[in-house]
């Protein structure tokens, strides 16, 4: 015979006969089949079918709901670690709308994009126009310490302490220029290629937003 139609026929015969004192009329039953075979009941979840499905009657036999086996720990652990993954997705789904929505805020269209660009990269070659400048300096203060080193050329033991302190000075700023120099073009690509990056995103955004085509 069907260990469900018995269950229930059970919990039937026992609401109607009172064997459940108190609680036939309001009390969901609890029901299982332990690792015996045996069908157990109670008004409460049996602890003897942690590991395994029980079913959840009302009054008069109706099933209410089934209630899974309960998780070990490495379950319980892989499950919330699925939970944390998609939630940790979800909110990277919606960090990634909130930066596309900004996005089109910022730049609705390519012309305004492009002239960003070329401020941002406008203000870096203020600098490197500036830093070229200083180099121009330095090359012309050099020439100058080194018209004066001619005099020192058959005993360069004799210039004095100050001139070669002068030159050192000239040799380190020339080099500090050029490095901060080398740095600035390198900014101007890293510009070009966020902008880049952008504009490809942008394209997909602005589509997007394009109404659709009539036919005619």
């Amino acid at each position: 015979m069907n260990v469900l139609n018995l269950t229930r026929g059970a919990i039937a015969a026992a609401l109607l006969g009172g064997c459940l004192i108190g609680h036939a009329a309001t009390q969901s039953i609890y029901t299982c089949t332990d690792s015996k075979g045996n069908v157990l009941t109670s008004d409460r979840l049996i602890a003897a079918c942690m590991d395994r499905t029980q079913t959840v009657f009302g009054p008069g036999g109706t099933v209410l709901r089934t209630i899974g086996p309960s998780l070990t720990g490495p379950e319980r652990a892989e499950q919330e670690a699925q939970q944390k993954r998609a939630q940790e997705e979800l909110n990277r789904q919606l960090e990634e709308k909130r930066r596309d929505r900004a996005l089109l805020v910022r730049y609705p269209n390519k012309s305004v994009h492009e002239q960003e660009r070329a401020a941002a990269l406008a203000q870096v070659d203020d600098v490197i126009r500036a830093a070229r400048k200083r180099v121009t300096e330095l090359q012309v203060e050099r020439q100058n310490i080194d018209t004066e080193f001619e005099f020192y050329k058959n005993d360069p033991t004799r210039a004095p302490a100050l001139l070669k302190r002068q030159a050192d000075d000239n040799a380190r700023s020339a080099a500090v220029q050029n490095r901060f120099i080398a740095e600035q073009e390198a900014e101007k690509k890293r510009i070009n290629a966020r902008f880049d990056d952008e504009l490809v995103k942008l394209k997909q955004l602005w589509a997007l937003q394009a109404p659709p085509a009539t036919a005619r």
